[in-house]
């Protein structure tokens, strides 16, 4: 009697193990799927978009109207703008393609700063046209780079999650086509560097990009997983994979990830200090539960755990439950923008999901900010009548040189659309305007 009492209890036990691991498998599974189409859909986005990137600049040396040159100008830095959107989605955290990255964000300052200016009373100086037929040669050889990676992904059916174990797995020697390719982007500007003038109109130093506000003692990989453990507030007993950047990279870091209840999670951490400079994580968001006010709560909070001090909120967003906050240092009233930092909450039950911290530590430092040239009322009639002001900061940019500029920053609305307009505090020129979308903007409060 007891004896089939026990095998019927067995039998039970077995059949719910069996069917809890099921569901566990296919819970992974799904979340494999997920992320393996949204990292095949950057990479055909971003391989589509050099690809035009390299038609329209060769159009654009053709040209000779101002009238065409600007409008083409425009294109160019919308498509290169998604170009770098796309790169950062990429499980590229180990391998160095920052010079890749450093090319679509010099094409786009390049492009913006041209079109905007008047090239009827200033055209293209001929440094610039060098600089421009210098893009086009470096766009053609990142194309036919993208398009070999392409092909070995489409004929081998390489998947994008064997790139990152392949990225994890530093020890193995056998060689990843996609990687390669992408390894061979880099070679390519290491062999063109050696031919660019140094004076170049959008050149900037590798060594004045570097992190500036790294600082403390290097952590053992022990050390790595504790700091893990905080940033993605997990508990002791926590699977951790930890990976030492290879030679390439400009900062060494750790990058530690996770996989576990169908939640993966992956962040990069500087070897001294074991600063944070980027999280991510992926995991199935459930219903909405919290506003994006109080996500904005949360995240606000996680950045002070985190020591970032003097962050103000100065964009808000929300996309599939996710709230998406952009924050800036605020120095004595002054906005930096240089020193920007974005968290994401999932709207479901509040975990941090997000993390992007690389301006921060590269550019964070102590500024002797000067007083304005000119007024404040100076500044707005350089703004364009049409546009309402809503709301105006003092705030620190880049320029094009990639150097900080002191500028009165403008919110307003024109129409049914929203500007961010910055006009030059000493010059009193107009030297950037971003147009953004009313969910974006946040005016004084979260929605």
């Amino acid at each position: 009697m007891y004896r089939w009492i026990t095998i019927t209890l067995l039998t039970v036990a077995l059949i719910s193990v069996s069917i809890w691991g099921y569901q566990t498998n296919k819970q992974k599974n799904d979340l494999y799927v997920q992320a393996e189409n949204e990292y095949q859909r950057s990479f055909h986005e971003l391989t589509y978009n050099m690809d035009v990137l390299n038609d329209q600049i060769g159009t654009s040396l053709a040209m000779n109207s101002p009238d065409k040159l600007s409008p083409q100008f425009v294109d160019i830095w919308r498509i290169s703008s998604n170009a770098h959107a796309n790169t950062g989605h990429l499980p590229m955290g180990l391998l160095p393609i920052h010079k890749t990255e450093q090319f679509l964000s010099e094409l786009g300052d390049f492009t913006y700063q041209t079109a905007v200016r008047d090239l009827d009373n200033d055209p293209l100086t001929e440094e610039e046209t060098a600089q421009l037929e210098e893009f086009y040669q470096q766009s053609g050889e990142i194309r036919d780079e993208l398009r070999e990676a392409q092909h070995h992904s489409l004929s081998d059916g390489s998947k994008w999650m064997d790139v990152e174990q392949a990225l994890l797995n530093t020890n193995d020697e056998k060689d990843n086509d996609m990687v390669n390719s992408f390894q061979a982007v880099e070679e390519t500007f290491d062999t063109s560097t050696e031919e660019t003038p140094e004076n170049s109109t959008t050149s900037t130093e590798t060594e004045e990009h570097s992190y500036k506000n790294i600082a403390g003692q290097d952590l053992s990989e022990e050390e790595a997983m504790k700091e893990a453990e905080k940033l993605f507030g997990k508990e002791d007993g926590t699977d951790w994979t930890v990976t030492k950047s290879g030679d390439g990279a400009l900062t060494p870091m750790y990058s530690v990830s996770y996989d576990e209840n169908g939640e993966r999670g992956y962040a990069d951490l500087t070897v001294q200090g074991g600063h944070p400079l980027n999280l991510l994580v992926s995991r199935e968001i459930g219903g909405k539960q919290l506003s994006l006010n109080e996500g904005f709560e949360i995240a606000k909070d996680y950045l002070s755990e985190l020591g970032f001090d003097e962050m103000e909120l100065f964009q808000s967003s929300e996309y599939d439950q996710v709230g998406i906050y952009s924050f800036v240092y605020e120095d004595d009233g002054v906005r930096v923008f240089s020193d920007a930092v974005e968290v994401k909450v999932a709207l479901d039950n509040g975990d941090i999901t997000g993390l992007t911290a690389n301006n921060y530590f590269k550019n964070h430092t102590e500024r002797d900010i000067p007083e304005p040239a000119i007024s404040e009322e100076e500044a707005r009639d350089a703004v364009n009548q049409g546009v309402k002001i809503q709301e105006n900061h003092l705030a620190i940019i880049d320029d094009n040189q990639g150097e900080e500029i002191l500028t009165y920053e403008f919110l307003g609305t024109r129409d049914d659309a929203t500007y961010r307009i910055f006009i030059n505090a000493e010059t009193g020129e107009e030297e950037k305007i971003e147009k953004m979308t009313d969910a974006e903007i946040n005016y004084n409060s979260v929605i």
